[in-house]
């Protein structure tokens, strides 16, 4: 599939898939959409995940800042 903003190619999986590669859960995956963190596509009656949009929400998580003790 081709993205028509920056022709660019989209890394498009399962939606099974695209949890397990984000390391979450369907509950939190369906909570991403809705909130927009990460992008979701239909093919079919199959929901694709866009990989580089996980990415793009890993990269955003704020780091753990720990205590020295």
């Amino acid at each position: 599939m081709v993205d028509s903003y920056n022709n660019k190619r989209r890394r498009l999986v399962e939606f099974k898939d695209g949890c397990r590669y984000g390391k979450f859960g369907k509950t939190k995956a369906y909570e991403l959409i809705a909130h927009e963190r990460i992008k979701a596509y239909k093919m079919g009656g199959k929901t694709m995940i866009d990989l580089d949009s996980v990415d793009e929400y890993h990269a955003s998580l704020p780091r753990l800042e720990t205590r020295a003790s």
